[in-house]
C-alpha cells in the first residue's frame, strides 16, 4: 500500500482513532495541533541511519551518520557503491562499530544485486517488507517496522516489540504490569487501519 499523502492519512487516522477509543482520544485533544514531520526520506539512507543508530542516543547517531556521510562524499554521493567502496577500517575510524560495519556492507550488497528493490518496496505489503529487510544481517523486526512507519509512512503499523509502546499501552490502559504482545494487539484491535498514527500518540504519552 503506497501512502500518495502521509498528513492527510494522518489526519484521517487522528480522527478515526478519537471517534474509536475515548481515553486515547482525550490524550489526542490534549496533543493539540502538534504533528510527526512527513518529510521524504531515501530509502537506503534510511537504513542505513536504522543500523548505525542501533544502541546508541540520537545524538551519537547523528554524530556518526554525519562522518560517515563525510567519508563517502556527501549526503547525495551516499549509495550502496560508495558504501561498500569505503575501507572498513575508514568506517571504524568513524565511530562504526565492526558489527555495524558488517552490516551496512551486507545491506550495500543486497541492493546492489537486487535481492532488496528499493524502489519496487512501495507496491508489496507490510508483511513481505518485513521479511525482506529482516533476511539482510543486523536487522530485526523492529527496524524492519519503524522503516515502514517512517521512511514509508504506512499507517497500520504497530511495532509491540518497542518499549515506548509497551509503556504507551500500560499507560493509557491502567494496566499494573507491562502487557504482553498479544495483549496489547487486542488492545489496538479497535485502532486499525491506524496503528501507526495511535503509535506516535503512545510514545508522546510517555514523554
Amino acid at each position: 500500500m503506497h501512502v500518495k499523502d502521509p498528513a492527510a492519512a494522518f489526519e484521517k487516522g487522528r480522527r478515526h482513532l478519537m471517534r474509536r477509543d475515548p481515553k486515547l482520544g482525550a490524550h489526542i485533544k490534549k496533543m493539540g495541533r502538534e504533528r510527526p514531520t512527513f518529510a521524504p526520506r531515501d530509502p537506503f539512507h534510511a537504513l542505513v541511519r536504522a543500523v548505525l543508530s542501533q544502541q546508541l542516543s540520537t545524538k551519537a547517531a547523528d554524530t556518526i551518520e554525519r562522518r560517515v556521510v563525510d567519508l563517502v562524499g556527501g549526503r547525495a554521493a551516499l549509495s550502496p557503491a560508495s558504501l561498500l567502496a569505503a575501507k572498513p577500517e575508514a568506517l571504524r575510524a568513524a565511530g562504526v562499530s565492526w558489527p555495524k560495519i558488517s552490516y551496512l556492507r551486507d545491506l550495500a550488497s543486497h541492493v546492489m544485486d537486487e535481492r532488496l528493490d528499493l524502489h519496487g518496496l512501495k507496491h508489496k505489503t507490510d508483511e513481505e517488507i518485513v521479511v525482506a529487510i529482516t533476511a539482510i544481517k543486523g536487522f530485526g523486526r523492529w527496524s524492519a517496522e519503524m522503516f515502514l512507519m517512517f521512511c514509508l509512512h504506512r499507517p497500520d503499523v504497530f511495532p509491540v516489540g518497542d518499549l515506548g509502546i509497551v509503556k504507551g499501552v500500560q499507560k493509557l490502559t491502567g494496566m499494573k504490569r507491562r502487557p504482553k504482545p498479544r495483549t496489547m494487539l487486542r488492545a489496538a484491535d479497535g485502532w486499525k487501519p491506524y496503528r501507526s498514527i495511535a503509535s506516535w500518540y503512545l510514545w508522546r504519552l510517555i514523554e
